[in-house]
């Protein structure tokens, strides 16, 4: 005699481990540090377009304060990521 729809197992509904539901939470040093580097970068290069040839060091660095301003905010871009 066949089985009825009604006899067979039902499956049992996942059910995720509690130590995955955990929310991260971000050190609380890192937001300051991502805006500080991101504002830092920009100050760079606007101060070094502006008044670059009046800045002693900035004169000497010539076309490296660019790579100085984008670093800071490449690492500003960077520690966003690790935000949550």
């Amino acid at each position: 005699m066949p089985k009825s729809r009604n006899d067979r197992k039902k499956k049992a509904v996942y059910t995720p481990p509690p130590s995955a539901q955990k929310p991260k939470v971000s050190p609380r040093w890192l937001a300051p540090t991502m805006l500080t580097f991101g504002i830092l970068g920009i100050l760079w290069i606007a101060v070094y377009y502006v008044a670059g040839g009046s800045v002693p060091y900035m004169r000497d660095l010539g076309n490296w304060n660019l790579a100085v301003g984008f670093s800071g905010i490449i690492i500003c871009i960077g520690l966003s990521t690790r935000w949550h």
